[in-house]
């Protein structure tokens, strides 16, 4: 069975496969990557580089008959290309099979058929998109075996092809690793730990909104105004039809030419229309190129920030930034990245726009499957956290299903809920510390009776993780037959390089450390006191309550837990004056023994 690496990329679209110890990419005609373009004409599909060629607009999305980028479309049900309704999947999957008949066809015929692949995917895509992205390699004839992170993937692939790999992974072990992966439609930021010879993700962050097709646009836009400017053009002066994607390509092409040159020059014969000299000239420098970019720049390497202030991470800490995707030849972003984590630690990815397409290869050369990275939590009365799925846990493959069941108790029903918050810790590994920080990735809130008595009320909970790496939990109350549900797209995960095993257990030095045991909320998110436990602990139940059902609990001969007593005394009313015992006006020796202990 040939299984393919597949980088289904928002600009360009790539096969590679591993044959001996080598990588083989199956580029166009013209020895380039794919673009993903497809067009609809007089009842024919186009793809790829010949329907570029027909763009007569530029941008993303449906212009006319032509859809650039069907990637971005995913979890739309439908578009209109030229008026005619078409199924979103069935446009992903007409570029799909375009990509896989190059790779069946090209001179060195090293492929009789490709039967499945392991296919790329930025790290902001979510669950529905991937279902989607799946049903389209479906229609196009070929199987996912398994999804993985594009950054991820240039990372495998970079410390699986490049020299002595065990020599490599010794070198890295224990060590923070950033993939900064930039590309025409996305940029994509991964932490990972290397951890005896597994990659394992810490942090990730993507955005849609700094992609390089967004600077050749600011270019564009900028050229014209510069020569409408110059040649003193209003705005009652058009451009031919054709004309903004005709400068859109050579806006992009100018930017790559300025990785090499200090200027270039942007001539395009016939752009306006109505004037005796239609032409469009414009010298743009590379200070020039910098001025138009920075804010663009700023926005990408910002994200870095972000994304190593969030996993409490220096740049110091980073032993090796690898940067990927075609944004990273530019000067400009190269410079930052140099002045961020120093020249010696940053290195551009030899496969180019290759790396991503030759690591999804490698992993699937290897038959690398995805692990997952962190623990999945269910936090508990008390602050406690049950693991539900452990760290390490191998992930689904096609068509299959990863199931855990429990079964909980609610230890205070009294406002009528039981709630619960599925967790993660913030760093990798098998055994987290209770006191380590913790990711809230869901709430579940199901009715149960108000008047029952703790542990009476059971819920019973079962999350699953799919092949689309999608984990959805349940919550069913046992006595109402009340139902609360949670979806979670944004899981982390790890892989073995070359075949290397590990239980994910954190080894020492590792450099993230948690100073305080707290748990992590996003902005907006909700925060609960989960009231139910996976075993009767009659410590886990408030003391007011306890002692409303269970008074000889608290004899002092029985030594009651001190958090019981002291939760009984606060909350239960003045035994003397029948104030709340943090009424300034009770002055009553109950409050005085309160305060002191």
């Amino acid at each position: 069975m040939n299984v393919v690496g597949f980088d289904f990329g928002t600009t360009n679209s790539l096969i590679s496969l591993i044959k001996g110890d080598r990588a083989i990419s199956f580029f166009d005609d013209v020895g380039l990557p794919i673009p993903s373009v497809v067009c609809y004409e007089a009842g024919s599909t186009i793809v790829g580089r010949d329907a570029k060629r027909r763009m007569a607009t530029a941008g993303l999305g449906v212009y006319g008959n032509i859809v650039r980028s069907p990637k971005m479309l995913l979890g739309q049900e439908s578009v209109f290309v030229d008026g005619i309704e078409r199924g979103v999947t069935d446009v992903v999957a007409d570029l799909v099979k375009y990509v896989r008949q190059v790779a069946l066809t090209s001179p060195g015929r090293e492929l009789k058929d490709i039967d499945a692949a392991v296919v790329t995917i930025p790290v902001n895509f979510d669950g529905s998109r991937r279902a989607a992205l799946r049903d389209a390699f479906r229609r196009a004839g070929l199987r996912i075996t398994q999804f993985v992170h594009e950054p991820l993937a240039a990372l495998y692939g970079h410390l699986r092809a490049g020299g002595d790999r065990d020599e490599t992974m010794r070198k890295y072990d224990r060590q923070l690793v950033l993939v900064f992966d930039w590309g025409g439609g996305t940029l994509d930021l991964t932490l990972c730990r290397v951890q005896q010879g597994t990659l394992l993700q810490v942090a990730n962050d993507g955005t849609d909104e700094v992609g390089g097709d967004r600077f050749d646009e600011a270019i564009k836009n900028e050229v014209i105004r510069s020569v409408r400017k110059t040649r003193k053009l209003d705005d009652g002066v058009q451009a031919h039809p054709d004309a903004a994607a005709r400068l859109l390509h050579l806006c992009e092409q100018a930017k790559i030419d300025l990785s090499a040159r200090d200027s270039v020059q942007i001539y395009l014969h016939d752009y306006f229309r109505g004037l005796s000299d239609g032409s469009l000239e414009h010298a743009l420098p590379r200070t020039e190129l910098e001025r138009i970019c920075t804010p663009l720049v700023d926005a990408g390497l910002d994200r870095i920030s972000t994304l190593l202030e969030a996993a409490r991470v220096s740049p110091a800490q980073i032993a090796l930034c690898l940067a990927t995707g075609g944004m990273v030849n530019m000067p400009v972003i190269k410079s930052r990245l140099h002045e961020l984590f120093g020249a010696q630690r940053v290195c551009v990815a030899a496969g180019g726009g290759a790396a991503i397409a030759e690591g999804a290869a490698w992993i699937a050369h290897d038959r690398a499957g995805l692990r997952l990275a962190k623990s999945v939590e269910l936090q508990l009365a008390r602050n406690s956290h049950l693991t539900l799925i452990p760290a390490g846990a191998e992930m689904p493959t096609e068509r299959e299903v990863r199931r855990e069941k429990c079964l909980l108790y609610c230890v205070d029903p009294r406002d009528g809920f039981a709630k619960m918050q599925i967790l993660t810790p913030l760093k990798p590994g098998r055994q987290p510390m209770p006191n380590d920080p913790r990711l809230v990735l869901g709430t579940m809130v199901v009715r149960v009776h108000p008047e029952a008595r703790p542990f009476f009320e059971r819920i019973e909970l079962e999350v699953g993780i799919d092949d689309n790496l999608i984990l959805r939990g349940q919550a069913r109350s046992m006595m109402g037959g009340e139902v609360a549900n949670v979806e979670v797209h944004n899981l982390d995960f790890g892989v073995a390089v070359g075949g290397a095993t590990t239980d994910g257990t954190p080894s020492k030095g590792d450099p993230i450390t948690a100073e305080h045991a707290h748990d992590r909320h996003e902005p907006g998110a909700v925060t609960v006191r989960a009231n139910v436990a996976d075993q009767i602990e009659h410590a886990l139940v408030p003391g007011e309550l306890w002692y409303k059902h269970h008074p000889e609990e608290f004899d002092t001969r029985r030594n009651p837990p001190r958090i019981q007593v002291e939760e009984r005394l606060y909350y239960e009313p003045c035994a003397r004056c029948g104030k709340a015992i943090n009424d300034p006006l009770c002055q009553c020796g109950s409050a005085s023994k309160f305060s002191t202990g």
